[in-house]
């Protein structure tokens, strides 16, 4: 059974805190994609949201709408959509976004809860198709531990709505380590206490420690690495 708006009214009570404190991340990557963050416009990335979910949207703000494709390639992107319990939307746009009225995907993008491989929720990865992209993700060292708590508090209240959830997530990590692996790639991984771990490729998912130094090595793949 899907959560029901309730169940989302609660994880949004639950998932307040902001990646950090001291950036804005918006505004570091708004520049270098004409002027929006790229999580806030459906050229990047189109939000999708259970019906139930939108329908608890509906009833607190205006902000949301369906999503209309304008190209082939939007239509192929939400094709899958047809029949299921969920559904493309777009906002108003960043200068228009009214914070307690965002949905979960705007809430944790670009972070989804990383599944080890014997299942236990370990962390926080993020959604590599947005590398380059996404400021956040060259510059994991500015998570702050509230933003990691409420994720973590958050999706188990998902969970315990929906247990088809967790099985996403795990099957999106293991997609993740395939990926990496066929590149002989590391990924990183945030940590639940916020420390920092390496998955290695080809490995079966080992995690080993990474060092913050290494971490703000990534700050090289975005072109507005500065702090």
């Amino acid at each position: 059974m899907a959560p029901t708006p309730k169940d989302y009214d609660n994880i949004y009570k639950r998932l307040q805190a902001p990646i950090s404190k001291v950036y804005d991340c918006g505004k570091k990557c708004a520049p270098y994609n004409n002027g929006e963050p790229v999580c806030c416009t459906t050229g990047h990335a189109i939000p999708i949201v259970e019906h139930s979910e939108y329908k608890l949207l509906k009833s607190r703000t205006d902000m949301w709408s369906p999503f209309k494709p304008k190209s082939a390639a939007d239509r192929a992107e939400i094709a899958d959509l047809k029949g299921s319990d969920c559904r493309a939307v777009e906002c108003k746009g960043a200068r228009h976004c009214e914070r307690d009225n965002r949905s979960m995907a705007c809430r944790t993008f670009p972070f989804f809860p990383y599944f080890s491989p014997d299942g236990e929720m370990v962390g926080l990865a993020t959604y590599w198709s947005f590398e380059g992209q996404c400021w956040v993700i060259s510059n994991l060292t500015i998570v702050e531990q509230p933003f990691i708590d409420d994720m973590m508090a958050s999706h188990d209240l998902l969970f315990a709505a929906d247990e088809d959830w967790r099985k996403t997530y795990r099957s999106q990590s293991a997609t993740m380590r395939g990926v990496y692996s066929r590149k002989g790639k590391r990924f990183p991984v945030i940590g639940r206490d916020g420390k920092y771990f390496w998955v290695l490729p080809k490995s079966g998912g080992k995690m080993i420690p990474a060092k913050k130094a290494e971490l703000m090595e990534l700050r090289s793949g975005f072109p507005n690495f500065g702090e």
